[in-house]
Protein backbone atom coordinates (compact mmCIF):
# COMPACT_ATOMS: atom_id res chain seq x y z
CA UNK A 1 0.00 0.00 0.00
CA UNK A 2 0.99 3.70 -0.60
CA UNK A 3 0.70 5.59 2.14
CA UNK A 4 -1.38 8.61 0.89
CA UNK A 5 -2.44 11.68 3.09
CA UNK A 6 -3.64 14.87 2.23
CA UNK A 7 -4.88 18.57 4.02
CA UNK A 8 -7.99 20.02 2.92
CA UNK A 9 -8.08 23.30 4.23
CA UNK A 10 -11.01 25.67 2.96
CA UNK A 11 -9.84 28.76 1.99
CA UNK A 12 -11.88 31.09 4.53
CA UNK A 13 -8.63 32.78 5.78
CA UNK A 14 -5.18 32.84 6.90
CA UNK A 15 -3.71 29.20 7.51
CA UNK A 16 -3.88 29.24 11.50
CA UNK A 17 -1.85 27.59 13.37
CA UNK A 18 -3.90 23.81 14.10
CA UNK A 19 -4.34 23.78 10.57
CA UNK A 20 -0.58 24.08 10.42
CA UNK A 21 -0.40 21.11 12.42
CA UNK A 22 -2.42 18.71 10.70
CA UNK A 23 -0.93 19.59 7.32
CA UNK A 24 2.45 19.06 9.17
CA UNK A 25 2.07 15.60 10.43
CA UNK A 26 -0.06 14.34 7.38
CA UNK A 27 3.59 15.61 5.38
CA UNK A 28 5.62 13.90 8.04
CA UNK A 29 3.49 10.46 7.95
CA UNK A 30 3.50 10.28 4.00
CA UNK A 31 6.89 11.44 3.61
CA UNK A 32 8.36 8.96 6.55
CA UNK A 33 6.09 5.97 4.80
CA UNK A 34 8.04 7.25 0.93
CA UNK A 35 4.02 8.44 0.41
CA UNK A 36 2.54 11.12 -0.75
CA UNK A 37 0.96 14.03 0.79
CA UNK A 38 -2.01 15.83 -0.95
CA UNK A 39 -3.17 19.53 -0.54
CA UNK A 40 -6.79 19.81 -1.84
CA UNK A 41 -8.85 22.61 -1.18
CA UNK A 42 -12.58 22.18 0.16
CA UNK A 43 -14.51 25.10 -1.40
CA UNK A 44 -17.87 24.21 -1.13
CA UNK A 45 -19.10 26.70 1.29
CA UNK A 46 -18.86 29.62 -0.88
CA UNK A 47 -20.62 31.55 1.00
CA UNK A 48 -17.54 31.80 4.17
CA UNK A 49 -14.85 31.76 1.00
CA UNK A 50 -12.16 34.39 1.82
CA UNK A 51 -11.08 36.04 -1.97
CA UNK A 52 -7.31 35.42 -2.49
CA UNK A 53 -7.42 32.96 0.73
CA UNK A 54 -6.49 30.21 -2.03
CA UNK A 55 -3.54 31.84 -2.84
CA UNK A 56 -2.55 32.52 0.64
CA UNK A 57 -3.02 28.84 1.77
CA UNK A 58 -0.32 28.44 -1.56
CA UNK A 59 1.90 30.77 -0.38
CA UNK A 60 1.76 29.30 3.11
CA UNK A 61 2.33 26.02 2.60
CA UNK A 62 5.27 27.35 0.41
CA UNK A 63 6.49 29.27 3.01
CA UNK A 64 6.20 26.41 6.06
CA UNK A 65 8.36 24.15 3.55
CA UNK A 66 5.73 21.80 3.15
CA UNK A 67 5.68 20.86 -0.36
CA UNK A 68 3.16 18.96 -1.64
CA UNK A 69 2.95 16.01 -3.92
CA UNK A 70 -0.21 16.60 -5.82
CA UNK A 71 -2.52 20.08 -5.46
CA UNK A 72 -4.39 22.45 -7.55
CA UNK A 73 -1.29 24.63 -8.54
CA UNK A 74 1.20 21.60 -9.11
CA UNK A 75 -1.55 18.79 -10.61
CA UNK A 76 -1.64 15.02 -10.09
CA UNK A 77 -3.42 12.30 -11.54
CA UNK A 78 -6.68 12.31 -9.22
CA UNK A 79 -7.39 16.07 -9.99
CA UNK A 80 -9.06 18.38 -10.26
CA UNK A 81 -8.08 19.39 -6.44
CA UNK A 82 -10.54 22.15 -5.99
CA UNK A 83 -13.93 20.74 -5.09
CA UNK A 84 -15.69 23.59 -7.10
CA UNK A 85 -13.86 22.28 -9.80
CA UNK A 86 -15.28 18.73 -9.08
CA UNK A 87 -19.05 19.70 -8.45
CA UNK A 88 -20.31 17.09 -11.17
CA UNK A 89 -18.66 13.99 -9.90
CA UNK A 90 -20.78 14.11 -6.64
CA UNK A 91 -24.37 14.24 -7.78
CA UNK A 92 -23.86 10.73 -9.87
CA UNK A 93 -23.12 8.85 -6.39
CA UNK A 94 -25.60 11.08 -4.35
CA UNK A 95 -28.21 9.58 -7.42
CA UNK A 96 -27.00 5.96 -6.24
CA UNK A 97 -27.32 6.26 -2.48
CA UNK A 98 -30.97 7.38 -3.11
CA UNK A 99 -31.25 3.81 -6.14
CA UNK A 100 -29.95 1.48 -2.71
CA UNK A 101 -32.15 3.72 -0.45
CA UNK A 102 -29.11 4.90 1.70
CA UNK A 103 -30.03 8.70 0.68
CA UNK A 104 -33.14 10.30 0.12
CA UNK A 105 -34.37 13.73 -1.87
CA UNK A 106 -35.93 16.21 1.05
CA UNK A 107 -38.54 18.88 -0.38
CA UNK A 108 -38.68 20.19 3.11
CA UNK A 109 -38.29 24.60 2.65
CA UNK A 110 -36.39 26.43 4.73
CA UNK A 111 -39.28 28.09 6.36
CA UNK A 112 -40.80 24.41 7.31
CA UNK A 113 -37.22 23.55 8.86
CA UNK A 114 -37.07 26.71 10.88
CA UNK A 115 -40.42 25.80 12.42
CA UNK A 116 -39.62 22.17 13.49
CA UNK A 117 -36.32 23.67 14.82
CA UNK A 118 -37.41 26.54 16.67
CA UNK A 119 -40.03 24.08 18.01
CA UNK A 120 -37.52 21.70 19.17
CA UNK A 121 -35.58 24.58 20.67
CA UNK A 122 -39.39 25.50 22.75
CA UNK A 123 -39.08 22.08 24.08
CA UNK A 124 -35.57 22.00 25.07
CA UNK A 125 -34.90 19.58 22.27
CA UNK A 126 -31.80 19.03 19.52
CA UNK A 127 -33.17 19.61 16.40
CA UNK A 128 -32.87 15.91 14.13
CA UNK A 129 -34.22 15.72 10.91
CA UNK A 130 -37.73 14.03 11.21
CA UNK A 131 -36.98 11.64 8.19
CA UNK A 132 -40.42 12.95 6.92
CA UNK A 133 -39.92 12.92 3.39
CA UNK A 134 -37.85 9.81 3.47
CA UNK A 135 -40.85 8.06 3.63
CA UNK A 136 -42.55 9.43 0.34
CA UNK A 137 -42.58 6.79 -2.30
CA UNK A 138 -38.98 6.69 -4.72
CA UNK A 139 -40.85 7.16 -8.02
CA UNK A 140 -42.46 10.20 -6.59
CA UNK A 141 -39.56 11.46 -5.82
CA UNK A 142 -37.93 11.22 -8.57
CA UNK A 143 -41.28 12.70 -10.51
CA UNK A 144 -41.05 15.62 -8.24
CA UNK A 145 -37.47 16.26 -8.77
CA UNK A 146 -38.08 16.06 -12.38
CA UNK A 147 -40.33 18.82 -12.18
CA UNK A 148 -37.49 21.47 -11.11
CA UNK A 149 -39.31 21.27 -7.33
CA UNK A 150 -36.14 22.49 -5.07
CA UNK A 151 -34.66 19.71 -2.68
CA UNK A 152 -31.64 18.72 -1.10
CA UNK A 153 -30.57 14.68 -0.97
CA UNK A 154 -30.09 13.94 3.06
CA UNK A 155 -27.87 10.63 3.80
CA UNK A 156 -30.75 8.01 5.22
CA UNK A 157 -29.39 6.99 8.90
CA UNK A 158 -30.27 3.90 10.56
CA UNK A 159 -32.23 4.43 13.84
CA UNK A 160 -31.11 1.38 15.63
CA UNK A 161 -28.48 -0.01 16.56
CA UNK A 162 -24.54 1.57 16.33
CA UNK A 163 -21.42 2.62 14.75
CA UNK A 164 -18.26 1.63 16.02
CA UNK A 165 -14.82 2.42 14.12
CA UNK A 166 -11.05 2.26 15.29
CA UNK A 167 -9.28 5.51 15.27
CA UNK A 168 -5.40 5.08 15.90
CA UNK A 169 -5.04 7.48 18.78
CA UNK A 170 -8.82 6.80 20.55
CA UNK A 171 -8.96 3.35 19.48
CA UNK A 172 -12.61 2.15 19.57
CA UNK A 173 -15.37 4.76 18.82
CA UNK A 174 -19.24 4.26 18.88
CA UNK A 175 -21.89 5.94 18.20
CA UNK A 176 -25.84 5.13 18.76
CA UNK A 177 -27.43 5.65 15.38
CA UNK A 178 -30.46 6.99 16.79
CA UNK A 179 -28.12 10.02 17.44
CA UNK A 180 -26.92 10.52 13.75
CA UNK A 181 -28.84 12.87 12.17
CA UNK A 182 -30.05 12.65 8.02
CA UNK A 183 -27.51 15.55 7.21
CA UNK A 184 -27.73 16.96 3.63
CA UNK A 185 -25.11 15.89 1.34
CA UNK A 186 -26.19 17.92 -1.76
CA UNK A 187 -27.49 21.62 -1.67
CA UNK A 188 -30.13 22.83 -3.34
CA UNK A 189 -27.46 24.77 -5.42
CA UNK A 190 -26.43 21.11 -6.63
CA UNK A 191 -22.88 21.39 -5.23
CA UNK A 192 -22.31 18.71 -2.09
CA UNK A 193 -21.64 19.37 1.54
CA UNK A 194 -18.55 18.73 3.22
CA UNK A 195 -19.68 15.65 4.61
CA UNK A 196 -20.34 14.51 1.41
CA UNK A 197 -17.36 15.36 -1.07
CA UNK A 198 -14.61 14.88 1.64
CA UNK A 199 -15.71 10.72 1.21
CA UNK A 200 -16.50 10.94 -2.08
CA UNK A 201 -12.81 12.63 -2.81
CA UNK A 202 -11.09 10.73 -0.62
CA UNK A 203 -12.02 7.83 -2.25
CA UNK A 204 -11.33 8.85 -5.72
CA UNK A 205 -7.82 10.62 -4.56
CA UNK A 206 -6.82 6.93 -2.99
CA UNK A 207 -6.40 8.34 0.77
CA UNK A 208 -5.03 5.44 3.04
CA UNK A 209 -5.11 7.93 6.16
CA UNK A 210 -7.35 10.69 7.22
CA UNK A 211 -5.34 12.99 9.60
CA UNK A 212 -8.04 15.53 11.19
CA UNK A 213 -8.48 17.55 14.17
CA UNK A 214 -10.66 15.41 17.16
CA UNK A 215 -13.62 17.39 16.16
CA UNK A 216 -14.52 15.34 13.90
CA UNK A 217 -14.60 12.12 15.58
CA UNK A 218 -18.45 12.15 15.81
CA UNK A 219 -19.01 12.72 12.61
CA UNK A 220 -16.79 10.06 11.38
CA UNK A 221 -19.69 7.23 11.88
CA UNK A 222 -21.48 9.69 9.30
CA UNK A 223 -18.55 9.51 6.58
CA UNK A 224 -18.09 5.38 6.74
CA UNK A 225 -21.67 4.59 6.68
CA UNK A 226 -21.38 6.38 3.49
CA UNK A 227 -18.13 4.07 2.54
CA UNK A 228 -20.04 1.08 3.74
CA UNK A 229 -23.34 1.83 1.25
CA UNK A 230 -20.75 2.13 -1.50
CA UNK A 231 -18.67 -0.59 -0.49
CA UNK A 232 -15.48 1.42 -0.32
CA UNK A 233 -12.78 0.27 1.76
CA UNK A 234 -12.41 2.80 4.72
CA UNK A 235 -9.62 4.55 5.32
CA UNK A 236 -7.54 4.81 8.51
CA UNK A 237 -8.36 7.26 11.06
CA UNK A 238 -5.73 9.71 13.03
CA UNK A 239 -8.09 12.14 14.56
CA UNK A 240 -5.31 15.12 16.63
CA UNK A 241 -6.42 16.98 19.66
CA UNK A 242 -7.12 20.30 19.52
CA UNK A 243 -4.15 23.12 19.73
CA UNK A 244 -5.55 25.55 22.98
CA UNK A 245 -4.78 28.95 23.81
CA UNK A 246 -5.52 27.85 27.58
CA UNK A 247 -6.86 25.16 29.46
CA UNK A 248 -10.56 26.64 28.22
CA UNK A 249 -10.10 28.33 24.47
CA UNK A 250 -8.97 27.22 21.61
CA UNK A 251 -6.80 29.28 19.59
CA UNK A 252 -8.76 31.14 17.39
CA UNK A 253 -8.72 34.18 14.89
CA UNK A 254 -11.11 35.47 16.11
CA UNK A 255 -10.06 36.39 19.54
CA UNK A 256 -6.84 37.77 17.86
CA UNK A 257 -4.71 34.38 18.51
CA UNK A 258 -2.34 34.89 15.45
CA UNK A 259 -1.85 32.81 12.43
CA UNK A 260 1.33 31.07 10.55
CA UNK A 261 1.36 34.32 8.11
CA UNK A 262 1.07 36.83 11.25
CA UNK A 263 3.89 35.17 13.08
CA UNK A 264 6.28 35.42 10.12
CA UNK A 265 5.25 38.83 9.47
CA UNK A 266 6.25 39.18 13.34
CA UNK A 267 9.86 37.76 12.64
CA UNK A 268 9.50 34.62 13.70
CA UNK A 269 11.50 31.87 11.87
CA UNK A 270 9.89 29.48 9.94
CA UNK A 271 12.24 26.54 11.03
CA UNK A 272 11.58 27.72 14.58
CA UNK A 273 7.17 27.71 13.97
CA UNK A 274 7.73 24.48 12.50
CA UNK A 275 9.52 23.03 15.51
CA UNK A 276 7.77 24.24 17.86
CA UNK A 277 4.19 23.54 16.44
CA UNK A 278 5.83 19.59 15.75
CA UNK A 279 5.71 19.33 19.53
CA UNK A 280 2.25 20.34 20.19
CA UNK A 281 1.09 17.37 20.90
CA UNK A 282 4.03 14.89 19.24
CA UNK A 283 6.98 13.51 21.70
CA UNK A 284 9.94 11.92 19.94
CA UNK A 285 10.06 9.70 23.01
CA UNK A 286 13.74 11.17 24.49
CA UNK A 287 15.23 14.69 25.18
CA UNK A 288 15.59 16.10 21.95
CA UNK A 289 13.62 19.54 21.31
CA UNK A 290 15.37 21.03 18.53
CA UNK A 291 14.52 19.30 14.51
CA UNK A 292 15.35 20.19 11.07
CA UNK A 293 12.07 19.10 9.31
CA UNK A 294 14.26 16.26 7.52
CA UNK A 295 14.86 15.16 10.78
CA UNK A 296 10.98 15.40 11.97
CA UNK A 297 10.52 13.07 9.13
CA UNK A 298 13.22 10.77 10.63
CA UNK A 299 11.31 10.84 14.20
CA UNK A 300 8.30 11.34 14.04
CA UNK A 301 5.52 7.91 14.56
CA UNK A 302 1.88 7.79 15.05
CA UNK A 303 2.93 6.28 18.72
CA UNK A 304 3.93 9.68 19.59
CA UNK A 305 1.33 11.57 19.47
CA UNK A 306 -0.60 12.13 22.27
CA UNK A 307 -4.28 12.41 22.86
CA UNK A 308 -4.91 15.46 25.14
CA UNK A 309 -4.84 18.77 23.98
CA UNK A 310 -1.88 20.71 23.37
CA UNK A 311 -1.07 24.83 24.96
CA UNK A 312 0.36 27.21 22.55
CA UNK A 313 2.92 28.88 24.81
CA UNK A 314 3.76 32.05 22.95
CA UNK A 315 6.59 32.41 25.46
CA UNK A 316 8.26 28.90 23.99
CA UNK A 317 7.74 29.84 20.93
CA UNK A 318 9.89 33.19 21.51
CA UNK A 319 12.25 30.85 23.05
CA UNK A 320 12.48 28.98 20.45
CA UNK A 321 12.62 31.28 18.18
CA UNK A 322 15.36 33.03 20.03
CA UNK A 323 17.57 29.89 20.01
CA UNK A 324 16.66 29.47 15.74
CA UNK A 325 18.32 33.39 15.72
CA UNK A 326 20.83 32.86 17.78
CA UNK A 327 22.75 29.87 16.17
CA UNK A 328 21.62 30.36 12.54
CA UNK A 329 24.71 31.44 10.10
CA UNK A 330 25.57 34.93 10.52
CA UNK A 331 25.12 35.84 6.66
CA UNK A 332 20.61 34.39 7.13
CA UNK A 333 20.56 36.37 10.00
CA UNK A 334 22.01 39.49 8.07
CA UNK A 335 19.76 38.53 5.27
CA UNK A 336 16.53 38.23 7.02
CA UNK A 337 17.50 41.19 9.40
CA UNK A 338 18.14 43.97 6.88
CA UNK A 339 14.77 44.64 6.38
CA UNK A 340 13.51 45.25 9.68
CA UNK A 341 16.98 47.98 9.89
CA UNK A 342 15.58 49.72 6.73
CA UNK A 343 12.78 50.08 8.83
CA UNK A 344 14.48 52.81 10.70
CA UNK A 345 17.68 53.21 9.28
CA UNK A 346 17.28 53.44 5.42
CA UNK A 347 19.01 56.31 3.96
CA UNK A 348 21.51 56.34 6.96
CA UNK A 349 24.82 55.61 6.67
CA UNK A 350 25.05 52.95 9.10
CA UNK A 351 27.37 49.59 8.58
CA UNK A 352 24.73 47.02 8.85
CA UNK A 353 27.18 43.90 9.38
CA UNK A 354 28.67 45.32 11.88
CA UNK A 355 25.00 46.23 13.84
CA UNK A 356 23.69 42.36 13.14
CA UNK A 357 26.96 41.38 15.04
CA UNK A 358 25.88 43.15 17.90
CA UNK A 359 21.92 42.48 17.45
CA UNK A 360 22.43 38.59 16.62
CA UNK A 361 22.57 37.44 19.86
CA UNK A 362 20.16 39.76 21.64
CA UNK A 363 17.21 39.25 19.01
CA UNK A 364 14.49 36.98 20.21
CA UNK A 365 11.94 38.17 16.94
CA UNK A 366 13.03 40.18 14.29
CA UNK A 367 10.22 42.89 14.76
CA UNK A 368 11.77 44.06 18.03
CA UNK A 369 14.93 45.31 15.89
CA UNK A 370 13.14 48.68 14.94
CA UNK A 371 12.91 49.36 18.67
CA UNK A 372 16.43 48.28 19.50
CA UNK A 373 18.11 50.20 16.98
CA UNK A 374 15.74 53.49 16.42
CA UNK A 375 18.31 55.59 18.60
CA UNK A 376 20.91 55.48 15.60
CA UNK A 377 18.38 57.21 13.26
CA UNK A 378 17.65 59.58 15.78
CA UNK A 379 18.44 60.86 18.85
CA UNK A 380 15.20 60.26 21.36
CA UNK A 381 14.00 62.07 24.30
CA UNK A 382 15.56 61.21 27.58
CA UNK A 383 16.05 62.36 31.40
CA UNK A 384 19.30 63.32 32.64
CA UNK A 385 18.54 60.73 35.48
CA UNK A 386 19.93 58.24 33.01
CA UNK A 387 23.40 59.55 33.39
CA UNK A 388 23.54 58.97 37.27
CA UNK A 389 24.44 55.04 37.84
CA UNK A 390 25.34 53.70 41.56
CA UNK A 391 27.33 50.72 40.18
CA UNK A 392 29.37 53.17 37.79
CA UNK A 393 30.12 55.53 40.21
CA UNK A 394 28.46 58.48 38.01
CA UNK A 395 25.82 60.90 38.07
CA UNK A 396 24.83 64.37 36.15
CA UNK A 397 28.39 66.17 37.65
CA UNK A 398 30.56 63.53 36.76
CA UNK A 399 29.11 63.01 33.22
CA UNK A 400 29.16 66.50 32.42
CA UNK A 401 32.43 66.88 33.37
CA UNK A 402 33.27 63.37 31.77
CA UNK A 403 32.02 64.60 28.76
CA UNK A 404 33.25 67.80 28.46
CA UNK A 405 36.84 66.97 28.60
CA UNK A 406 36.19 63.85 25.70
CA UNK A 407 35.14 66.73 23.34
CA UNK A 408 38.42 67.83 22.79
CA UNK A 409 39.75 64.08 22.47
CA UNK A 410 37.05 62.45 20.27
CA UNK A 411 37.28 65.35 17.84
CA UNK A 412 41.14 64.49 17.38
CA UNK A 413 40.60 61.16 16.43
CA UNK A 414 41.11 60.95 12.42
CA UNK A 415 40.65 57.21 11.49
CA UNK A 416 36.89 56.68 13.05
CA UNK A 417 37.28 52.69 13.70
CA UNK A 418 36.19 50.90 16.92
CA UNK A 419 40.09 50.01 17.36
CA UNK A 420 41.27 53.43 17.28
CA UNK A 421 37.50 54.55 19.18
CA UNK A 422 38.80 52.01 21.91
CA UNK A 423 42.86 53.17 22.07
CA UNK A 424 41.39 56.64 22.49
CA UNK A 425 39.16 56.46 25.04
CA UNK A 426 41.59 53.29 27.14
CA UNK A 427 44.15 55.89 27.28
CA UNK A 428 41.79 58.89 28.08
CA UNK A 429 40.63 56.82 30.88
CA UNK A 430 44.37 56.04 32.18
CA UNK A 431 45.24 59.41 32.31
CA UNK A 432 42.42 60.19 34.50
CA UNK A 433 42.79 56.98 36.23
CA UNK A 434 39.17 56.05 36.38
CA UNK A 435 37.58 52.92 36.19
CA UNK A 436 36.30 52.43 32.93
CA UNK A 437 32.56 53.07 33.26
CA UNK A 438 33.00 56.41 34.56
CA UNK A 439 33.65 56.80 31.02
CA UNK A 440 31.46 54.76 28.91
CA UNK A 441 28.32 55.27 30.96
CA UNK A 442 27.90 58.68 30.20
CA UNK A 443 29.51 58.52 26.57
CA UNK A 444 26.53 55.66 25.78
CA UNK A 445 23.27 57.37 27.69
CA UNK A 446 24.60 60.80 25.40
CA UNK A 447 25.14 59.08 22.12
CA UNK A 448 22.18 56.65 22.77
CA UNK A 449 19.28 58.24 25.36
CA UNK A 450 19.08 55.02 26.38
CA UNK A 451 19.91 52.43 29.22
CA UNK A 452 19.97 49.46 27.77
CA UNK A 453 21.78 49.71 23.45
CA UNK A 454 23.36 46.72 21.47
CA UNK A 455 26.57 46.97 21.69
CA UNK A 456 28.80 49.64 24.01
CA UNK A 457 30.14 53.30 24.01
CA UNK A 458 32.78 51.92 21.50
CA UNK A 459 30.41 50.34 19.19
CA UNK A 460 27.87 52.98 18.93
CA UNK A 461 30.17 55.90 18.55
CA UNK A 462 31.39 53.93 15.09
CA UNK A 463 28.30 53.67 14.08
CA UNK A 464 27.10 56.80 14.43
CA UNK A 465 30.26 58.04 12.57
CA UNK A 466 32.71 60.82 14.13
CA UNK A 467 30.00 63.82 13.48
CA UNK A 468 27.35 62.73 14.74
CA UNK A 469 28.80 61.28 17.85
CA UNK A 470 30.11 64.94 18.49
CA UNK A 471 26.84 66.29 18.04
CA UNK A 472 24.78 64.01 20.32
CA UNK A 473 27.89 64.48 22.86
CA UNK A 474 26.73 68.24 22.82
CA UNK A 475 23.49 68.29 23.30
CA UNK A 476 24.11 65.42 26.67
CA UNK A 477 26.34 68.61 27.66
CA UNK A 478 23.39 71.03 27.14
CA UNK A 479 21.16 68.96 28.77
CA UNK A 480 23.18 68.67 31.56
CA UNK A 481 24.19 72.03 31.74
CA UNK A 482 20.60 73.03 31.93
Amino acid sequence: MTVRTRFAPSPTGYLHLGGLRTALYCYLFAKQNKGKFILRIEDTDQEREVDGAIEMIYSSMRAAGLHYDEGPDVGGEYGPYIQTERKDIYLPYAMQLIESGHAYPCFCTVEELAERREAAAENGITFKYDKKCASIPKDEAKKRMASGEPYVIRQNMPIEGSSSYEDVLFGTVEVPNNELDDNVLIKQNGMPTYNFANVIDDHLMAITHVMRGSEYISSTPKYNLLYDAFGWERPIYIHLPVVMKDATRKLSKRYGDPSFEDLLDMGYVKDAIINFIALLGWNPGDNREFFTLDELVEAFSLEGLSKSPSIFNMDKLKWFNFEYIRNMPFANYLKQATPWFDKELQGKNIDYKRLAELTQTRTEVFNQLPEMIDFLAELPEYDIAFYTHKKMKTNSEISLTILKELIPVMEGIDDWSENTIHETLVNFIAEKGCKNGLVYWPLRIAMSGKLNTPGGAIEIAYLLGKNETLKRMNIGIDKLEN
